[in-house]
């Protein structure tokens, strides 16, 4: 998979992150709890797809079906869920200690471990892509925070809605 095509899909998979971290940087959060949710996500980010690499490697040998198929099903899933993830009104609860850091993380890595699934099809090693998934996810929930306390939260439906056509678009090339 060429890298620029995995920098596009960690930027599509840190969207969630990012506009999550824009609602909680303006309940103006102890900076302590900003690092750890950075790192955390980071983490989270690294080792989610992963797991979805194996797990995946491990159905595929199971079940004998087109990997392209697999990833392009998964694309398309997750833009689609998070458009509608858009409509549901959630509220934001606030993070006040490393348990809530970590469901955060986990909520808003849960798409990297399917994208894990579907890197089967690529033949690239699933290391290199983890870790651009990691510094981006990072990088992006610190810029959530920051820009969290000057932007409204209309911004971080519209990041979250190119995300989901980012992955709905792969999606469909490839299942064509």
């Amino acid at each position: 998979m060429p890298i620029i095509l995995i920098i596009i899909l960690a930027i599509s998979l840190s969207m969630d992150a990012f506009s999550l971290a824009i609602i909680y940087g303006t309940l103006n959060l102890n900076k302590r709890i900003e690092r750890l949710m950075g790192l955390i996500v980071g983490i989270f980010h690294f080792f989610m797809p992963i797991f979805g690499y194996y797990l995946g490697k491990i159905i595929l040998d199971i079940i004998k079906i087109n990997p392209d198929i697999i990833v392009g099903i998964v694309f398309m899933v997750l833009g689609i869920e998070m458009i509608i993830s858009l409509k549901k009104e959630e509220q934001v609860k606030l993070l006040t200690n490393i348990f809530s850091v970590i469901i955060f993380a986990f909520t808003v890595s849960i798409d990297s471990f399917s994208t894990g699934i579907a890197f089967l099809a690529s033949n690239t090693s699933i290391i290199l892509p983890s870790i651009i998934f990691s510094i981006c996810s990072m990088l992006f929930t610190y810029l959530g925070l920051s820009f969290g306390k000057k932007l409204s939260t209309t911004f971080g439906d519209i990041s979250n809605l190119v995300g989901a056509i980012i992955l709905i678009i792969l999606g469909i090339k490839y299942l064509l």
